[in-house]
């Protein structure tokens, strides 16, 4: 049978984050993928992508002006 489940590597070992059902002693196949790389050539690299394409005052504007349009129905009482 087939199950993904959340695990966390610490100190060389895998330490299950959920309750799994298996005998003491069981041989399992482990298939992971690793994480993203967020350090200067993933997300770094992406900083200031927006600089230049955007008025800031008049998107702050938009943000700020849209926040006060309500879509929720009016409660009857």
């Amino acid at each position: 049978m087939l199950k993904t489940i959340k695990a966390r590597y610490r100190n060389g070992l895998i330490e299950p984050l959920e309750k799994i059902n298996l005998v003491e002693g069981s041989e399992i196949d482990i298939t992971f993928s690793e994480p993203p790389d967020l350090s200067e050539d993933g997300l770094d690299s992406s900083f200031g992508g927006w600089k230049g394409l955007i008025n800031a005052e008049e998107f702050l504007r938009n943000v700020y002006s849209d926040r006060l349009i309500s879509t929720r129905p009016r409660v009857k009482l």
